[in-house]
């Protein structure tokens, strides 16, 4: 295993053979190995394989950060990069990372990936097929013998859900550079600190600035990505633009009211659970005036009895919107509420931000190379839409600029087993992500050879 440095040349990579010289050309025959190794139905057999690498049985995924099934998933990526002409290495924050180089070694790079972690009963293609459809691109342009003006590098994210560790795009803020060291502290439902998951994984936490990237080392970022919503099957297109990765913040928020026995008289009562249920249809009446997105996830009531009036309740807020003034005007309005009810009901309240990511507005000129791409597969006037969840992508644009691919799922299901795509999408998927690569490379000058 070996760290990754902030400069486009990775430290010491895994050795894999580079492909032959060759006068980049948009076009080129591919083997027929390859053909099926980057076809539609290889990607979706090596989802199938590594859907295999759980802690759930009967056939459900939950895979995390900076554990065994995360050691497996990057070795098993490793290989399927290195057959794609790239040399490897594992950063210093469990990123699995691949480069095959440029024209000339030592070029700045465009960056393609996402994930590889999942939520509890996942779905297997969030974040994966992002993975798997980088590689194939990559495992394409090995084959025709193009060396283009910049290098490319996969990068399979190891923690975009925060599912661990309550944290969501850790590797991705270690690979942006804006890693917080204080969630060196923060622990997992066992108690182990995200410090020693590191350790235990065989990383050095001191040395997590590693894996940081410098604006100079990249030219860009994309990403494929399952749509997670609906609006692509209601206009039946395969494949649509990302606009916006809305912004989100995240709420922790405590009733509290005053436990007793059940038959007390309503007039009597404080009751959390009461206030808590005005609340949560509230936040969705007000959310839905201001077309944004509400969710409470998470409710827990204590005691928690059947026969006693709840005294307190803890509850989570995801808000979400395409404009930070917006979201932050409606947050203001729910909390006015959340206030109003409370006092009303004669309960007390708090509220902790556990989370705040702006909404990041995707690049035009990458947003152009993918129209390009998409353009390349029948669609001359692909849909742009907005991403109401959250991606890697907006941890990384603090450090490049970045575009993002949506493909078509079945009913918009996502972060479930049921979360499905059918084959002829992603074969139009690869084919859209490879023509926007080749686009970014044909409008790029190439370096100017270096004197002998």
């Amino acid at each position: 295993m070996t760290d990754a440095p902030a400069t486009p040349s990775p430290g010491t990579p895994s050795p894999a053979a580079p492909p032959p010289a060759a006068t980049p050309s948009r076009a080129s025959a591919l083997s027929p190995e390859v053909t099926d190794r980057t076809s539609a139905l290889s990607l979706l057999a090596r989802c199938d394989e590594l859907a295999a690498y759980s802690t759930l049985p009967d056939g459900l995924i939950r895979r995390v950060y900076l554990t065994d099934e995360h050691r497996a998933v990057n070795a098993l990526a490793a290989t399927w990069m290195r057959e794609a002409g790239m040399t490897t290495w594992q950063d210093a924050a469990g990123n699995q990372c691949g480069r095959l180089e440029g024209v000339t070694p030592g070029l700045p790079a465009l960056l393609l990936g996402s994930h590889l972690d999942t939520v509890p009963s996942a779905g297997r293609y969030d974040g994966i097929l992002g993975v798997l459809t980088a590689i194939a691109v990559v495992d394409r342009i090995t084959s025709a013998g193009l060396r283009l003006p910049f290098a490319v590098e996969v990068v399979a994210f190891g923690d975009e859900e925060g599912t661990r560790f309550g944290r969501a795009l850790l590797g991705s803020r270690a690979l942006a550079g804006t890693f917080d060291d204080t969630w060196l502290d923060l622990t997992d439902e066992n108690g182990v600190t995200l410090r020693d998951a590191y350790t235990a994984f065989g990383l050095d936490p001191a040395r997590l600035t590693d894996a940081a990237r410098t604006p100079e080392s990249l030219i860009g970022y994309l990403e494929a990505h399952i749509e997670q919503g609906p609006y692509l099957e209601e206009a039946s297109r395969a494949l649509g633009i990302v606009s916006t990765i809305a912004g989100a913040r995240r709420f922790a928020i405590t009733i509290n009211g005053h436990a007793g026995h059940s038959g007390t008289p309503f007039y009597r009562r404080k009751d959390a659970l009461a206030g808590a249920a005005e609340i949560v249809t509230m936040i969705e009446t007000i959310a839905r005036h201001a077309g944004l997105i509400a969710t409470v996830g998470h409710l827990e009531v204590f005691p928690n009895a059947v026969n006693v009036i709840p005294g307190r309740v803890e509850l989570s807020l995801d808000l979400r919107g395409e404009f930070d003034d917006e979201r932050d005007q409606t947050w203001s309005e729910i909390n006015a509420n959340i206030a109003a009810i409370c006092q009303g009901r004669d309960l007390t309240f708090s509220v902790r931000q556990t989370h705040n990511a702006p909404a990041v507005v995707c690049n035009p000129r990458l947003r152009e190379a993918i129209a390009a791409g998409i353009a390349s597969t029948g669609n001359d006037d692909p849909d742009l839409l907005l991403s109401r969840a959250g991606h890697d992508g907006m941890a990384v644009a603090d450090v490049t600029p970045i575009a993002m691919l949506f493909i078509r799922c079945r009913g918009g299901v996502s972060h479930h087993p049921d979360e499905h795509v059918e084959a002829a999408d992603v074969a139009a998927a690869t084919d859209a992500f490879e023509q926007a690569v080749l686009f970014l490379a044909a409008a790029t000058p190439f370096p100017a050879p270096t004197a002998p």
